[in-house]
């Protein structure tokens, strides 16, 4: 794991809120904010390698100085890359980063977790064994999520309010490509940044991510 911004200290419970990051959202902060309360730090990773998309649009490098910047003055947030791109493979990573004795809490929401919990693992119970190194804090994203009983007790509820359903970086994007006000989608550090970096860009068919 290469750290690009690090809070102080040794968290004891860490929050890791993986994500393209294309661009960071005020609804990426806002979890992190509301996770602050159960986490002593949140390290925001932006993988190198995803499991099941390649990068096209706004480049790593890009993705990073931008994310960095929102991140760094915001609280006890951390910015990272990691080599995997998969849960596990994050959660391993960080381990080796904070040491074997941390608790580790993954950020999302209702579609990152269904996904989690439903995907076609090739073990029966790759799911179960996961959620016993780390646990889920899950927002309602168009909807709550509602874990399988067998998971009840590693996937947990946080509550972001009502005002982020609809924010996401795809709209970010939707709307620079039409000339729409966008800029209270991402944090206000950013907006000259992001600004620069997808005014240029090809249309949003382009660059899935």
């Amino acid at each position: 794991m290469e750290f690009f911004h690090r809070a102080a200290g040794r968290p004891r419970r860490l929050g890791i809120l993986p994500g393209t990051f294309n661009p960071i959202t005020t609804a990426h902060m806002a979890l992190a904010r509301a996770a602050a309360s159960t986490v002593c730090e949140v390290v925001f990773v932006l993988p190198r390698i995803f499991p099941h998309k390649e990068y096209s649009g706004v480049d790593f490098d890009t993705r990073m100085e931008i994310l960095s910047t929102a991140v760094a003055p915001a609280g006890p947030f951390s910015t990272a890359t990691s080599a995997g791109g998969l849960f596990r493979d994050i959660a391993r990573e960080c381990r080796e980063a904070y040491g074997e004795e941390v608790s580790i809490s993954f950020l999302c929401g209702r579609d990152a977790a269904e996904r989690i919990v439903n995907w076609k693992y090739p073990e029966p119970d790759a799911c179960a064994r996961m959620l016993r190194e780390f646990d889920l804090l899950v927002a309602a994203r168009q909807g709550e999520y509602n874990p399988p009983p067998e998971f009840a007790h590693a996937i947990h509820r946080l509550d972001l309010g009502d005002d982020f359903h609809v924010v996401s970086a795809t709209e970010v994007r939707k709307r620079i490509t039409r000339g729409e006000p966008w800029e209270h989608l991402v944090p206000a550090a950013v907006h000259e940044n992001v600004r620069r970096a997808y005014r240029n860009e090809t249309p949003l068919s382009a660059f899935p991510l």
